[in-house]
């Protein structure tokens, strides 16, 4: 255990002013490495993850067997460029956007659903 002087002198050295000749922009590293950690675990998975999802809606193809982000299984019959046309039952076709569909069916889901909704 140090003694009491070492101790004193050592939080006399920590409380000492900083160094009038040191850089304002020094002050500012902190802050930098923050932001380079916040891009890096927040922002770079999240635009892999975006990437990934449009790449996945742009391949979509006529006689897919797709999932919707709501839950509903089909085929597409037509594509456009906003959305997608969905045999959901002999008969019965359905119009959705083509970023609601999620996933093809068998398959882990592409598009994350919000979990925050509920």
């Amino acid at each position: 255990m140090p003694s009491s002087s070492v101790l004193v002198r050592s939080l006399v050295a920590l409380s000492a002013p900083a160094d009038q000749n040191a850089s304002p922009w020094l002050s500012l590293l902190p802050f930098v490495i923050i932001l380079g950690i916040f891009y890096v675990m927040v922002l770079m998975p999240m635009k892999k993850r975006q990437q990934k999802v449009t790449e996945f809606q742009d391949s979509l193809k006529v006689g897919d067997k797709v999932v919707t982000t709501g839950g509903i299984y089909g085929t597409i019959t037509r594509l456009a460029e906003r959305h997608v046309q969905l045999q959901i039952a002999p008969q019965v076709r359905i119009d959705v956007a083509r970023a609601a569909v999620g996933g093809i069916q068998g398959q882990d889901p592409v598009v994350v659903p919000d979990q925050g909704a509920s």
